[in-house]
């Protein structure tokens, strides 16, 4: 049989096994993986436009905030700005002490000073003003939309959630059910009836696998990255697209992508060697958890290895956060981005190489399932 006759034949199963991967009832959840983030997104983008709209109609102009210095009167502040969008004052202290007679009388503390919050808005800024004894002691100003801000938050969902999470979880579900689905269905016989060999028939079904979750999960990444931006000052996401906005936006696809290229081609694997998806779900969840401290060489076992050191931008972590959890959140020394990609893809090879052993070997016997 010759390799272009294989290759029709792989691409033939592909074609027929894309509509099961897409359109099963085991697979519905896998989009609601996938989606999850950018719901996220849109809700405090809607959120922060709505809020911004609201408080325009009362926005005061930036020049006469800038005029408000530390040490200012409240009576200036108010004289100068006007009316506040949010004024609230916290009053003295009220203690209670022991009266002449030996009851207790409730009296305010004199010594704890009157203490006033005021909010002005500038038409982008949010500006809080705190004051004590009617004298401002601390001006502060805050973007109601931080572009740098919600690019970090984006690189940790991703990292910490999309990656870790979505994207593994997702692969289980689709790729696990590749054999398995089948067999709890009864239907794996008549593929193994077909004339064709069974690694074309498990090359057909991972590749049906690997384009359902690429596209389910790259198109997720890239829909959430442009719900991220959406909201955002146009002049910034102009600038920033004019430098590094394609390259962000095609590495955390190609992250994604490359996830469910090496995810897959495990859970492929185990759902040929393992009857129980709970069993190996675990163990490599375990393992990829803890791949931070593990030694280098064990490190280049992992897929997440692999993938967080393709993402742009590293993912926030706390400096107060204890050192286990830095090591568990992020690999030692990463590789560069040309390594990562050759080093997934030689994981895969590896692991596809042995589940095309398995396959031959594999027995249908629907009873003990």
């Amino acid at each position: 049989m010759t390799t272009a006759l294989r290759l029709r034949q792989v691409w033939t199963i592909a074609r027929l096994q894309l509509g099961r991967v897409f359109f099963s009832k085991r697979s519905f959840w896998v989009y609601l993986l996938a989606l999850f983030p950018s719901v996220i997104f849109f809700g405090h983008g809607l959120e922060s436009k709505i809020r911004i709209q609201r408080m325009s109609s009362r926005a005061t102009p930036p020049a006469i905030i800038e005029t408000i210095r530390e040490g200012d009167t409240e009576e200036e502040v108010l004289q100068r700005a006007g009316k506040p969008i949010n004024d609230s004052t916290n009053r003295r202290r009220v203690v209670t002490k022991m009266g002449k007679l030996g009851k207790r009388e409730r009296v305010e503390d004199n010594d704890e000073p009157e203490r006033r919050y005021m909010m002005y808005f500038d038409g982008q800024n949010r500006v809080d003003l705190n004051f004590e004894a009617g004298i401002l002691q601390r001006k502060r100003t805050r973007a109601i939309l931080n572009f740098e801000e919600d690019r970090t938050v984006f690189a940790g969902v991703f990292q910490y959630f999309y990656l870790r999470l979505a994207v593994f979880f997702g692969c289980l579900g689709i790729f696990m059910n590749l054999f398995r689905g089948e067999m709890l269905d009864k239907t794996l016989h008549f593929w193994f009836l077909a004339p064709a060999r069974r690694e074309v028939l498990l090359a057909g079904k991972y590749l049906a696998g690997l384009i359902a979750s690429v596209l389910i999960f790259g198109l997720g990444a890239a829909l959430c990255f442009g719900i991220m931006l959406w909201p955002q000052n146009s002049v910034e996401v102009e600038a920033f697209w004019r430098t590094q906005g394609g390259s962000h936006l095609f590495w955390y696809a190609a992250s994604a992508a490359l996830g469910c290229l090496g995810y897959g081609s495990v859970f492929l694997a185990a759902g040929l060697l393992l009857r129980n998806p709970i069993v190996p779900a675990v163990v490599i969840l375990l393992w990829e958890s803890i791949n931070g401290i593990l030694p280098a060489v064990l490190q280049k076992l992992s897929v997440l290895y692999y993938v967080q050191s393709l993402c742009p931008v590293p993912a926030p972590m706390d400096s107060n956060a204890p050192l286990l959890i830095r090591l568990l959140a992020s690999p030692a020394e990463p590789p560069s981005a040309a390594l990562a990609v050759l080093g997934l893809l030689a994981v895969a090879a590896l692991v596809l190489w042995a589940a095309s052993r398995a396959v031959l070997r594999l027995e249908i016997n629907y009873g003990i399932d």
